[in-house]
């Protein structure tokens, strides 16, 4: 690790829990100082209060990345006590997996997918693009997804969110090269990170999975009752077979932790023995 973080101001949105609250307690730790924001007033608050107890220096809003405006409230906290913004995380997300047969129950979710994932990662660019150029200088970390490499069954809409993200974020560095550079990070499997839980169709994971889905969902059984051997769950272990939280933050920090002209443009970041995900 170098010295790239500390005294950085970084803005992050989703940062509640998951990734986001991840990213926030380790850039903090590592002397960055925090703006969180989470549609979760009392979830952010509680990320800064760990921040803080643990001699970080952080603060919290509640954000609605689907509103612009409070977009703009966020990244303006970070500059009126921060003094700028140095780096934006677009963080917050939803993953509604269904299939087309499941319109009914799936198209609110989908909805609400586009205003997150595609809208809330639209308005966290341009609420950062005038302090950042202001500046001369600044740092978008965009989440994304595997999913969004290609299509698969079962996650039409979601994958289109996160083609979308890959997009938006490819057009912003061309648009905006040498003065803020871009991140995209495509998570694959994740199992600990909530998004679980916006899933309409659970049997709508098998597009990403394919022929290795009856595979996966034994490891997962394995996991859950744990019978997995030891060696599966050690990251030490090169049959490591799913990700931790934790690894995905360290990618977002490593992205920060770089000299201003250097820019890392996309990280994927898989467990050495996930042969699951296609």
């Amino acid at each position: 690790m170098s010295e790239h973080v500390a005294g950085k101001s970084i803005v992050i949105t989703g940062a509640g829990g998951g990734f986001g609250r991840l990213v926030a307690q380790k850039a903090a730790a590592r002397g960055a100082r925090v703006t969180c924001g989470d549609i979760d007033a009392a979830a952010a608050q509680a990320t800064v209060a760990a921040i803080v107890a643990a001699g970080g220096t952080a603060q919290a809003l509640a954000a609605d990345v689907t509103r612009l405006e409070e977009v703009q409230a966020l990244v303006q906290a970070a500059v009126t006590a921060h003094g700028g913004v140095d780096v934006m995380v677009n963080n917050a997300g939803v993953m509604p997996l269904a299939f087309f047969s499941d319109h009914a129950a799936a198209h609110a979710a989908w909805s609400r997918c586009i205003d997150i994932n595609i809208k809330g990662v639209l308005h966290g660019m341009i609420a950062a693009y005038d302090p950042m150029t202001a500046a001369g200088r600044g740092q978008i970390v965009n989440v994304s997804s595997i999913y969004g490499n290609f299509p698969v069954a079962g996650a039409a809409v979601y994958g289109a969110t996160k083609a979308a993200v890959n997009f938006l974020s490819e057009s912003f560095r061309l648009e905006t090269r040498g003065r803020i550079k871009v991140t995209t990070v495509k998570p694959t499997g994740v199992p600990a990170t909530g998004l679980a839980g916006s899933i309409v169709n659970p049997e709508a994971v098998i597009g990403i999975l394919g022929a290795n889905a009856p595979l996966f969902t034994q490891m997962v059984g394995a996991m859950r009752d744990g019978s997995l051997p030891p060696a599966n769950l050690d990251p030490e272990h090169m049959d490591y077979v799913a990700l931790a939280p934790e690894h995905i933050a360290d990618a977002i920090l490593h992205a920060i932790d770089q000299p201003w002209g250097v820019s890392i443009g996309e990280i994927t970041v898989r467990a050495a023995g996930d042969h699951f995900v296609l």
